[in-house]
């Protein structure tokens, strides 16, 4: 049992990803720390996440015979984060990516491996790569975490299989060629049999993908170097010693207590996303009040950061990354969030529609894009409700939201609202509460250039991004297919967030600042907490993950170096201009 004054060198709050690289760091280079989590489990909203992690110019990169450069890095976010707020902290982050990168690798358990195809979100900008300089978490082991695995958050019940068994990318097109080819039934045949075996002896599979991967290198790492995890425990205060934080007030169980912190403080509890009156304060309007993340972000940092004088970095021209969402009904009786990022949109044969019945966007964008153009389209209506509407084939080809594909039946889908289905478009258009006319003519247009593999009005599949999450075997356009077979389908999607971008303001090494610019000595703050380094902007995947490991490494090494970090001559010119 921790005693009541017990002192540490570094206090990390909230056990995501980017808490866990600073307290992972810090511990790496010799210090005595201590992470808080106010929840059960390690792995915040990462744990549910695709874990990808975007720095350009990675060492990875080049071990795989990929090309890159930070030159090209600064050209392309001078395009897709082109405003000068933040400027010297993505010059920070293209600088010291790559090193937090080497230094994981060397002196912690993750292990990461570049996506060599997943193209930056906008290709056709210059300095754009076509794969690389994603990252995704090489699979991990659950096993080797012990008892501790039941401290590791599981991902989202709706993208694992038979109830817990995680998949990766390259798996996802053998599944779907089950009964087509002999090399990919036998492949399932071999992750089938392997869950089965590790049912045997765990509540889920203990093969790990993705965030759930990345959370648990993380934990690992935190458990081999012997850091201590508090659980259950809410921060009420941080404790100050003049103008220096020194310490933090909790609430553990029915009884406050006081922790010394020598070094310094870490916020990464998550942002605000479940916040209403933060939510009202900086969202527009139309955003509404869905989010696709952990329920734990409650704006936990942001309060202790400005209650000890800290200043908020509001100059975002987006206050969250975004990504449509559908709304379901667990068994448990809890709202599920399905956040359509890649599995469904870009497609061949679904198309998005708006209350009027018409298309609004390019639904082969990017998920941040597609909500832009949804909040665009609301004119401040939270209640403004968007569709996707696609036919039997496409349902049973690539699934829609959380219905899996070959999914033989929908009953309990559309018997609890989730999923409207009708046998023509007319009847479909009126059980959704749009003219049937206008429907049936948007669908008319749409199919007559699909025919033909076109989409004249919004360019779907122009670009090599938007291919990519098509279905390559699709010809002409992987991204374009007419919508023709009854019954019809449409499932109500919603505005909602994927994490907050206004956080607080930080220096390049990740303290905290008041308003005058000055740090506030012994505090510091990276993931959501940090306000966005791209202000909002959303270039590519991974986006928010690569700057939250990146200032998590820094927050750990500056707190291990101490204010020397600053003037070490090696770093001296190494950060480039933007």
């Amino acid at each position: 049992m921790m005693s009541a004054h017990e002192t540490y060198d570094v206090i990390v709050i909230g056990a995501g990803a980017g808490g866990m690289t600073a307290a992972a760091v810090a511990a790496a280079e010799g210090l005595h720390v201590l992470v808080i989590e106010k929840t059960a489990f390690v792995g915040g909203t990462t744990a549910w996440s695709g874990g990808m992690v975007w720095i350009p110019a990675n060492p990875k990169m080049k071990e795989a015979g990929l090309s890159d450069s930070i030159t090209d890095a600064v050209q392309y976010l001078s395009s897709t984060a082109p405003e000068p707020a933040n400027a010297g902290l993505r010059a920070a982050f293209l600088a010291r990516g790559p090193e937090a990168v080497a230094y994981l690798e060397a002196n912690t358990e993750v292990r990461l491996q570049p996506v060599k195809v997943y193209p930056d979100y906008y290709p056709e900008r210059l300095g754009a790569t076509l794969g690389g300089r994603v990252l995704e978490p090489v699979a991990f082991n659950g096993t080797r975490l012990g008892a501790h695995f039941a401290r590791l958050r599981a991902p989202l019940p709706e993208f694992t299989l038979f109830g817990g068994m995680m998949v990766n990318r390259l798996d996802i097109p053998h599944l779907r060629r089950i009964g087509k080819s002999l090399r990919s039934t036998m492949r399932a045949a071999r992750l089938v049999s392997e869950y089965a075996c590790q049912r045997l002896r765990s509540p889920r599979g203990t093969t790990l993908h993705l965030g759930n991967a990345l959370a648990a290198r993380l934990y690992a790492s935190l458990l081999a170097r012997r850091v201590e995890v508090l659980f259950s425990a809410d921060v009420e205060d941080l404790s100050m010693q003049g103008d220096r934080v020194a310490g933090v007030v909790i609430r553990h169980g029915c009884r406050d207590r006081s922790i010394a912190a020598r070094r310094g403080v870490v916020l990464a509890t998550g942002g605000f996303s479940h916040d209403a009156i933060l939510r009202k304060r900086f969202f527009p309007k139309a955003a509404g009040l869905v989010s696709a993340t952990n329920t734990a972000g409650t704006g936990d940092g942001l309060r202790l950061a400005t209650a000890s004088g800290a200043a908020l970095n509001t100059e975002a021209t987006s206050p969250a990354y975004w990504v449509p969402a559908s709304l379901f009904r667990r068994a448990d009786g809890n709202r599920g969030v399905f956040p359509h990022t890649v599995t469904d949109r870009a497609k061949p044969g679904v198309i998005a529609v708006n209350a009027a019945g018409r298309r609004f966007v390019n639904e082969a964008l990017s998920y941040h894009e597609f909500v832009l153009g949804m909040l665009r389209d609301g004119n401040g209506d939270p209640d403004r409700p968007f569709y996707l509407v696609c036919d039997s084939q496409f349902l049973w080809s690539y699934g829609l939201g959380r219905i899996k594909p070959f999914t033989r039946s929908v009953r309990r889908f559309v018997a609890s609202g989730e999923l409207i289905k009708a046998p023509d478009i007319a009847q479909l258009a009126a059980k959704i509460g749009i003219a049937p006319p206008a429907l049936t003519a948007t669908i008319a247009t749409y199919n007559g250039d699909a025919k033909e593999g076109r989409d004249p009005e919004f360019g779907r599949g122009s670009t090599i991004y938007q291919r990519h999450l098509g279905d390559i075997s699709h010809k002409p356009n992987p991204c374009v297919a007419p919508i023709l077979r009854a019954p019809f389908f449409a499932m109500r999607i919603y505005p909602a967030d994927l994490g907050t971008a206004i956080g607080t303001k930080v220096d390049a090494q990740a303290r905290v600042l008041r308003e005058d610019g000055t740090p506030i000595v012994g505090l510091y703050a990276c993931g959501n907490d940090m306000g966005s380094i791209m202000n909002g902007n959303y270039p590519g995947p991974g986006i928010t993950l690569g700057p939250a490991l990146t200032f998590g490494y820094i927050a750990g090494r500056h707190l291990a170096d101490g204010a020397a970090m600053a003037t070490t001559p090696w770093l001296q010119g190494r950060l480039p201009s933007l």
